[in-house]
């Protein structure tokens, strides 16, 4: 295929919908408050009930690591997680694992479609209300998290903004709260804040809406969630006429996500020399890669859990609004070490993951091409026994890399 037709390739193969069965409490109502205040006073009940969310946030994890390993669209969990970490929310503090359910299901339905849609989208996202403590943000009392966020982390980034405008859009996102019922998005009338805002340089009586539209007019939006998305697949630096060029396509289309990621997937630094082993791989592209790559059987997927978490990438539980850094970050004394010990086990087999079949016929002449990134040291290429060849290029520092 031609760059052109491997990008299109992908991005036709985007699901909206997960293929993998959901846990069956999925669709179960959240604890009212009344429910939830007789459990705090009951400390046997509030037992269970903790006990009960661990293992729900479990079967929430297992389930989408089920999901990565058995989807037919690679591309659609890449984006997923890749949106996970851009609009970040932790069973920590959302405690809900059907809520958190319910967000991951849309971020893969706008994984490649319109990103003013999916701006919309969040604002009306209960766990995403929750997370950013806006669920109680009311008129003459309005939090600021979410504004805040909104303009850092989803669209302008930092200096694009001021303390004033944070504090304006604040008051036009009053109201936007959830159903303790059910868990619901809702708007609560008496709550907003209908007084006149200036919101970056514009006046008016606005609300969460207005402001996704105010910042999208904002050329720095474009520019924001275009270079981001860059450094998700390109290492190297762009140039300005890049991300220039190609945030004002990305306006243009009118913040249409797919054609943006087709011109950023098919450019040619995308597969250029330069950006082939470059790129460290995050703890769950390193397992899922591995389960997939060999075909492994993973009887009990909360054994990848148990690893993200060892590795540093707890899906469902990003370490703040950040999310997580990446990059070198994910590279320690102490994580590289179990890294290698992670793919000596999956090399050997363990409790839930069966072990890498031996190299059969001619496998052993395209292993390191399929394996690697890179080349191979010499000491790799000298080793004569097939299973210790095989350790040694899952050990080799390129497997580590994309």
């Amino acid at each position: 295929m031609s760059r052109e037709e491997a990008a299109r390739a992908l991005l036709e193969s985007v699901h909206k919908k997960a293929a993998a069965p959901p846990p069956d409490w999925v669709d179960e109502p959240i604890p009212s408050v009344a429910e939830r205040r007789m459990m705090r006073s009951d400390q046997t009940k509030k037992r269970k009930f903790v006990q009960q969310m661990r293992r729900r946030g479990v079967d929430l994890k297992s389930w989408w690591y089920r999901e990565m390993i058995d989807t037919p669209s690679p591309f659609t969990e890449t984006m997923t997680l890749f949106w996970h970490n851009h609009f970040t929310s932790g069973l920590r503090k959302v405690k809900s694992p059907q809520l958190l359910y319910r967000q991951n299901m849309m971020l893969r339905r706008h994984a490649a479609g319109n990103y003013r849609a999916f701006l919309h989208d969040i604002l009306r996202d209960p766990a995403m209300l929750l997370y950013l403590d806006n669920a109680k943000s009311r008129k003459g009392q309005p939090n600021e998290n979410l504004a805040r966020e909104l303009f850092e982390l989803f669209t302008l980034g930092e200096g694009q903004y001021t303390e004033q405008d944070v504090k304006e859009a604040a008051r036009a996102l009053t109201g936007l709260s959830l159903r303790r019922e059910d868990g619901a998005f809702m708007e609560r009338p008496f709550a907003h804040d209908r007084g006149e805002k200036t919101i970056l340089g514009e006046t008016g009586y606005f609300d969460g809406d207005d402001v996704v539209e105010i910042v999208l007019r904002r050329e720095q939006s474009a520019k924001f969630i275009t270079e981001k998305l860059w450094r998700r697949f390109i290492v190297t630096e762009p140039t300005p006429d890049d991300i220039r060029r190609l945030a004002t396509r990305f306006r243009a289309n009118d913040f249409e996500l797919s054609p943006l990621l087709a011109e950023i997937l098919s450019h040619e630094a995308f597969s250029s020399s330069e950006n082939i082993g470059t790129r460290i791989k995050s703890p769950v592209e390193l397992m899922v890669g591995t389960v997939r790559l060999f075909d492994l059987d993973t009887s009990d997927d909360r054994v990848l859990v148990r690893l993200g978490f060892a590795l540093g990438q707890d899906i469902f539980e990003p370490p703040n609004v950040k999310g997580w850094p990446g990059g070198e970050a994910w590279i320690t004394a102490d994580t590289l070490l179990r890294r290698q010990q992670m793919l000596r086990l999956a090399f050997r087999g363990i409790d839930g993951i069966k072990r890498i079949k031996p190299l059969v016929g001619n496998t052993r002449a395209l292993a390191a091409k399929v394996l690697l990134p890179l080349e191979p040291s010499p000491e790799t290429l000298k080793i004569e026994d097939d299973e210790d060849y095989l350790l040694a290029l899952l050990l080799e520092p390129s497997y580590q890399l994309s």
